[in-house]
This record gives C-alpha cells, sequence and structure tokens, in this order.
C-alpha cells in the first residue's frame, strides 16, 4: 500500500521549496494538485515530471476514490497552490479516507502563512487559534468575532484586500481596539509586516493590495497577574519618553498588565 504525502509548497519564494519537497514529488506516482496549470509552472521550475490529477473544492469527493486506488499502487502526493495542503485548501476528506482505507499519511513539513504571520508579530505566540478567512457577510463575521472575545489567545485570520477594512471595523466594533500585526505578500517582493491596533491599520491600509494574514492580540487576562499602579505608571512613563503614541501605548499594556486600555489611556492623559 502506497503512503499519501502532504507537501508543503512556497508561499512565494521558491527557494523555500525542500530538497526533501523535491525528492517526493519527483518519486511519486502522482500528485493531485489543486490547480494543476499554477502547478505546472512549480513542478517545470525543479525539473518534476510526475503526472498530474486535479484535487480542488469543487471535484474533492468525486476524486476521492480514483486518488485511492492510485494509492493501492504506489505513493501519491498531495500540494495546493501555495503552502501547506488541508488549511484552509481541499484535503482534510483525502487524509481521511486514507487513514480509514489503511493508508499511511505523512507531511513533508515546509511554508505555512498562518504560522510564518504569528511568528513575526510581536504577539504571544504560546497560545493562539486559527480560524481561516473570516466570513464574507459582516453579520456572520461579527458572530465568529462575538464567539471568541473573551479567549486570551492570540487570534490568527486570513483576509482578501477587497474584505480587509471592512473585516478591521468588525474586529474594532467587536473585539476592541487591539494590538494587531497584518502580514502581506508573506515571502515575495512587497512584503510587509504591519503593527499596531485595529484603528490604526483602518487608517494605514488605504488601498490594500495582496493577500493578508491578521494577527490579534487575545484578552490576555488567562492567567495573568494585575499589575499595581505603580509598576503601570513606571512603565507608561518610561514608554511615553520613548516617543509611543497614548493609544497604541494602551493596547500594548492592556496585553501584558491586566488593566483595561480605556483606565490605561486615562492614566496616560492624566500624566504631567
Amino acid at each position: 500500500m502506497g503512503t499519501l504525502y502532504l507537501v508543503a509548497t512556497p508561499i512565494g519564494n521558491l527557494e523555500d521549496m525542500s530538497p526533501r519537497a523535491v525528492r517526493m514529488l519527483r518519486e511519486a506516482q502522482l500528485i493531485a494538485a489543486e490547480d494543476t496549470r499554477q502547478s505546472k509552472k512549480l513542478l517545470t521550475h525543479f525539473d518534476i515530471h510526475t503526472p498530474l490529477t486535479s484535487y480542488f473544492e469543487h471535484n474533492k469527493l468525486g476524486k476521492l476514490g480514483a486518488v485511492l486506488d492510485k494509492l493501492n499502487e504506489g505513493n501519491v502526493a498531495l500540494i495546493s497552490d501555495a503552502g501547506t495542503p488541508a488549511l484552509n485548501d481541499p484535503g482534510y476528506e483525502l487524509v481521511s479516507a486514507a487513514v480509514n482505507a489503511g493508508h499511511r499519511v505523512s507531511p513533508i513539513p515546509g511554508p505555512a502563512s498562518p504560522i510564518a504571520a504569528l511568528t513575526v508579530s510581536g504577539l504571544p505566540t504560546d497560545t493562539f487559534l486559527y480560524l481561516g478567512y473570516l466570513p464574507r457577510k459582516s453579520v456572520e463575521r461579527k458572530k465568529v468575532l462575538r464567539n471568541v472575545v473573551n479567549l486570551p489567545y492570540t487570534l490568527v485570520f486570513l483576509e482578501t484586500p477587497h474584505r480587509l477594512l471592512d473585516a478591521l471595523k468588525d474586529i474594532g466594533d467587536i473585539l476592541g481596539d487591539r494590538q494587531i500585526a497584518l502580514a502581506r505578500e508573506l515571502t515575495k517582493l512587497h512584503e510587509e509586516i504591519w503593527r499596531g491596533t485595529a484603528g490604526e491599520a483602518r487608517k494605514y491600509f488605504i488601498a490594500p493590495r495582496g493577500e493578508f494574514v491578521l494577527v490579534v492580540t487575545g484578552t490576555g487576562k488567562h492567567g495573568l497577574e494585575k499589575w499595581g499602579e505603580k509598576k503601570l505608571l513606571a512603565a507608561i512613563r518610561r514608554r511615553t519618553k520613548a516617543g509611543e503614541s497614548p493609544s497604541a501605548l494602551a493596547a500594548k499594556l492592556a496585553v501584558v498588565s491586566g488593566w483595561a486600555r480605556r483606565d490605561i489611556y486615562k492614566l496616560i492623559t492624566q500624566l504631567d
């Protein structure tokens, strides 16, 4: 029986393709690809000539039988357009079917934009919740956000450029003006990592371009000992001298101090 390999591919920079990923794609008997036209460019670049079959959102259930039959003959590799298969791309159903049929399923690790964005966000990484793309409609988007409003975990979302500003507004309305990082066009020529608050992000990204990963701080209340006022005031004075704006400083200190952002902002504005 063959093995199903989940092969991560570059999310932009082709130098992120691992030697093992190239080898496994060459050795597989079949590559199941989300978009065969897009994947041919990658395979041509690395001189890979393994047969391709399409496996995407609208044919994934119909293709299960054929892919499983091929697994009975040998190894099959699954790739998406970019990044790690099965993360917001087709793959879960195939993995589940392969496991249930007794096949080995093995990851070939590599690029994943949610993890890449989280690690460079400057926000807590010890616990996080990945929620994929936010819903298109504001009503549904707000419902999702209300379900996570009190969670202490750092939140990670994906978003398209034409929905970014609406999503940031809903994030601000429901979660509050939290500290946020936006990662745009990761590993590509115009890569940008922006950090600030949700409100500041709306002012900065006037005409968004490229694909975005949003990393939003959690409530910061889980297992957090609230700072005394003396300690908080010392931090305020120190960071104010460093030139941080009252709004940004209040948002950052709210994450680590256990104080409410509005109370911190009030203290900042009352300082002589």
